[in-house]
């Protein structure tokens, strides 16, 4: 406990120590199968750049490492995110798309042929739930 004191990795490891330690492991998984030196050598570089990251005591450096890592892949997370959800939410509804104006629109399941009206045009259309 006392040699992780002061080192910016204490608290656990942030998003951008996350996907690097992800990403070495699974390069090292597929070197084994395909067995292409370059990436058991890209996955090592990744795990060594990690395991820096968190003895690092230079926290302003390291936040600034995170927080760059976090704005140039926030679309991408975001995009995730909200497949997840809708994938999530498969199981209980439906989700259209409204014919004019393009607004999803989520109905729940089981209901049979219903009519349906778009919040945001106020165009109706029939479709089965």
């Amino acid at each position: 406990m006392r040699f992780m004191q002061g080192r910016y990795g204490v608290y656990g490891p942030d998003l951008l120590n996350r996907f690097l330690l992800g990403a070495a492991l699974a390069l090292m998984v597929f070197s084994l199968f395909v067995r292409w030196r370059v990436a058991y050598w890209i996955a090592f570089a990744f795990l060594i750049y990690a395991y820096f990251r968190m003895f690092s005591k230079n926290y302003t450096k390291r936040y600034a490492e995170n927080q760059a890592f976090i704005k140039h892949t926030a679309k991408l997370r975001g995009f995730i995110g909200t497949q997840k959800n809708m994938m999530r939410q498969r199981k209980t509804h439906h989700i259209y798309k409204c014919p004019d104006c393009g607004q999803k629109i989520r109905i729940p399941r089981g209901k049979g042929k219903i009519a349906v009206r778009c919040p945001k045009c106020n165009t109706e259309f029939i479709k089965k739930s």
